[in-house]
């Protein structure tokens, strides 16, 4: 039996440039070049989780802190982004190692994790426990609060470390950034 490649949890910093090269060309591949500079902006200044086989990066995922406001209350919040697996490697269980070390980053780190789901990722994270959003979710845009209709129903978290679950009555609230807010 073959030894599973390990694991390997890096700051941005640490990754150096060929790493981070490397990074974004299995994104690039993975979302057939639907990656765009803003996402990849949004993937770094985090953690991120690696796994590295003999032809290189075989899977990815990052952890960067955001703040989402729910009910007054700014959350520190783990968002996950660039979950992506080299397409030779899919359905081996890399995804799942990768998103694992990250909802323990998220667990040990923040007061919430957060995602943006596209509908073929949904299932996997809503197998982990991963909860779709029901509420509405707000921009806090250079301008004021803005709504992002567009963004409901694709969100979705990992429990809060208080336990106490959030209010789909009242609204998320997210912090700005450039590209897709959430």
């Amino acid at each position: 039996m073959t030894p599973r490649p390990p694991l390997r949890t890096a700051h941005t910093a640490e990754l150096g440039t060929d790493g981070l090269r490397s990074v974004r060309a299995l994104l690039d591949a993975a979302f057939d070049g639907g990656f765009s500079d803003e996402d990849w902006d949004h993937t770094l200044g985090g953690l991120h989780v690696l796994v590295q086989d003999g032809q290189g990066v075989a899977a990815h995922g990052s952890v960067v802190m955001r703040r989402t406001r729910h009910r007054g209350r700014w959350l520190r919040t783990g968002y996950v982004e660039a979950v992506a697996v080299r397409a030779d490697v899919r359905r081996t269980g890399l995804g799942g190692r990768v998103m694992g070390a990250l909802e323990g980053i998220v667990d040990r780190a923040y007061d919430l994790g957060a995602l943006s789901a596209s509908e073929a990722g949904a299932a996997l994270y809503a197998s982990r426990g991963w909860q779709r959003w029901a509420g509405q979710v707000h921009g806090l845009s250079p301008d004021g609060i803005v709504r992002l209709a567009e963004e409901e129903g694709g969100i979705h978290l990992w429990p809060a470390r208080d336990g106490e679950p959030l209010d789909p009555r009242h609204e998320l609230v997210l912090d700005w950034r450039d590209g897709d807010v959430a």
